[in-house]
């Protein structure tokens, strides 16, 4: 395998994706639909709805990203699908396009985790960001903080022990009437408005775990007492407690375990004020730091390929029997 060109398929939760990056981390194909306007009219992702909808757009998005690559089946040397965690309904469809690929076209197939796939982010538009590291993780599902010790190894510091970041943004979100998803429209709202409401920041001096369930309550309790307040500072608020928390951690974390950077991945990443106090806090640390695209924060395939190639190098190809696994860990 001289060219190393990975066909990548994304269809966790409700983005079908499909990507063609070369072996270098060179991107030259990155297709990406998304169901949010299906799913807005329901507040939150269903998945049966999902499903349906990736069985429709796997085939088009494969076929798409092929093209725009400018590659044919006989040039690709790996299939990479993301096998969980997800969506189990999802994760299958994707699976399952992956593996009868690699089946017709001859080629290797590797399930990739889609944790692992958010940490190689990273790397997609700077490759050569130097170890170790410490990435904050922060999605719709997840709110991990993880040291990445070198390459395929790494630790998890800790995790949120109730909603993960992203569904606290989608639940305040809901209860201010802005609709789905949350963490895009209190992000703008957010600019308009003051941060003039002491909101509290839930285990910001405890160790490295997260807890936004407490903090999405006490938004609601606040807005239930004081209608009159406006949402742009509710909004201003809650997000600059939010991105306290994400932020003391994650600096705690690089300067105790001697990181040399500081990145951050997953949906969350996106959130204007959280990549701006990252840059500030490295800045100020001496930390090199590392903000990935909005396109490559999100859900997307050509994380999942240059993952697969990197992991197929050290642990060969997947068995065409493996399935997918909707509760798959990162460690």
């Amino acid at each position: 395998m001289k060219s190393g060109l990975t066909l990548g398929i994304e269809t966790s939760c409700d983005e079908t994706a499909a990507s063609v990056v070369t072996s270098e981390n060179v991107v030259l194909s990155s297709v990406v639909s998304s169901q949010v306007d299906l799913h807005a009219r329901y507040g939150g992702v269903v998945p049966e709805v999902a499903s349906r909808a990736h069985v429709s757009l796997i085939n088009p998005v494969i076929a798409q990203a092929l093209v725009e690559a400018g590659v044919e089946p006989k040039d690709i040397d790996l299939v990479a699908a993301t096998n969980g965690p997800g969506l189990v309904g999802s994760l299958l469809i994707g699976v399952s396009a992956a593996k009868a690929l690699s089946l017709v076209w001859g080629k290797p197939y590797i399930g990739v985790n889609h944790l692992e796939a958010h940490l190689y982010s990273c790397f997609l538009e700077e490759p050569d960001l130097e170890l170790p590291l410490i990435v904050l993780l922060v999605s719709g599902g997840h709110t991990i903080l993880v040291q990445m010790e070198e390459h395929l190894r790494y630790s998890i510091l800790g995790q949120t022990l109730d909603d993960a970041v992203g569904e606290a943004y989608d639940k305040v979100a809901r209860y201010l009437g802005l609709g789905y998803p949350g963490g895009p429209v209190i992000d703008q709202l957010a600019e308009t408005g003051s941060n003039n409401i002491e909101f509290p920041r839930p285990m910001i001096n405890q160790g490295y775990d997260f807890s936004f369930s407490g903090l999405k309550t006490a938004v609601i309790n606040y807005v239930r007492q004081n209608p009159e307040t406006p949402s742009e500072d509710v909004a201003a608020s809650f997000q600059e407690a939010v991105v306290e928390v994400l932020t003391s951690k994650a600096r705690k974390a690089a300067a105790e375990t001697g990181a040399k950077g500081l990145c951050i991945g997953g949906g969350v990443a996106a959130n204007s004020r959280l990549r701006e106090e990252i840059f500030d806090i490295c800045l100020e640390d001496g930390l090199h730091p590392f903000v990935p695209s909005r396109a490559y924060c999100t859900d997307n395939a050509a994380m999942v390929a240059a993952t697969g190639w990197r992991r197929f190098l050290q642990d060969g190809p997947s068995l065409l029997d493996s399935g997918a696994n909707p509760n798959l860990k990162l460690t």
